[in-house]
């Protein structure tokens, strides 16, 4: 469970001081299927850092799982943010230099795990999003919604408490997005994992149970979709 409350930031622009966040109060449940969308310039990537300890709020408290992690130091979070998140981009960010099975079992190396084990859950969850027959695939010889699969299967491999999703469908083509946001989709219901879906496409957002907006640094809405409404 992801809890902000009253997350406040504000960056130094020469003499000027520009308060990006206002205020954000947001809290992600286990389970939970969420966009958050808003124009350039809304502050929905600062939300997104801080939702991803990416960075640190000027104000405000940030629990996962329970934990503040304001009083984290960067070592700490480094660790914490290995077990706790997993992240999904726009542009993939695989390591161009590893196959698939490398990439996805790259987080539970760095956590320490043995490398027979890393491998069979990476192959595991590889399979998951149908990529069993590019496991040895360099990210040069994947199409642009194989590399995504890639690099969901990356940010579920270590059982995180959420996934975010910058834009995840932003570098593909329609069809292949929709491909996309019908997998996060299903593995959302079938892992449990909640999945936070940051974007400015209407159409991607109104596939989430639960809608948020934000603009000029406030949250102006955080809606569920109804179960009459047929929203996955």
């Amino acid at each position: 469970m992801l809890e902000l409350a009253d997350i406040r930031k504000t960056f130094r622009l020469g003499p000027v001081e520009v308060e990006v966040l206002k205020g954000i109060d947001l809290r992600v449940e286990a389970g939970d299927l969420v966009s958050i969308m808003g124009p350039s310039g809304s502050g929905k990537s600062t939300l997104m850092n801080i939702l991803g300890l990416l960075g640190r709020p000027t104000s405000g408290s940030y629990r996962i799982d329970g934990r503040d992690v304001s009083t984290m130091n960067d070592r700490e979070l480094s660790a914490f943010r290995n077990e706790h998140i997993g992240f999904v981009f726009q542009s993939f960010n695989l390591l161009g230099h590893l196959t698939a099975l490398e990439n996805v079992s790259l987080p539970l190396v760095y956590r320490g795990a043995g490398r027979r084990a890393s491998r069979s859950r990476a192959e595991d969850i590889l399979g998951k999003v149908g990529m069993s027959d590019r496991l040895d695939h360099r990210p040069d010889q994947l199409s642009g919604g194989q590399k995504q699969r890639v690099a969901i299967a990356r940010a579920l491999v270590g059982t995180p408490s959420a996934v975010l999703a910058d834009e995840p469908t932003g570098a593909l083509d329609s069809d292949t997005a929709e491909e996309v946001m019908q997998l996060l989709i299903r593995l959302n219901r079938e892992e449990g994992i909640a999945v936070v879906i940051i974007t400015h496409d209407a159409a991607i957002s109104m596939q989430c149970r639960r809608r948020a907006l934000i603009r000029d640094g406030e949250l102006l809405e955080d809606v569920r979709a109804s179960a009459e409404s047929g929203t996955a």
